[in-house]
């Protein structure tokens, strides 16, 4: 249990950072689900819409430090793997 103003106020913050934190982390996994989703109609332009929306989705949770930069630059490189091999060119 905290004793000092300093360490209780530093609790309240973290607990609201988790929270925010968990928001966005939530948001992309919501997003990815999507694009699998989408992967199964097979409709290339709706594909490389949401493509591209989720990752605009996953580099903003990098930029507010949701997640960290590597991670994310790892689930776009997999994505983007996963949409070139199942679209025909």
């Amino acid at each position: 249990m905290a004793r000092h103003k300093s360490t209780e106020k530093r609790a309240r913050q973290d607990k609201k950072k988790a929270f925010y934190n968990k928001a966005i982390k939530s948001a992309v996994k919501t997003r990815i689900k999507t694009l699998l989703t989408t992967l199964e109609a097979k409709d290339k332009g709706a594909i490389n819409a949401e493509l591209k929306k989720t990752i605009s989705s996953i580099n903003r949770a990098a930029s507010k430090g949701a997640i960290q930069k590597e991670t994310a630059s790892r689930k776009i490189s997999n994505l983007t793997k996963l949409v070139n091999r199942t679209l025909p060119v």
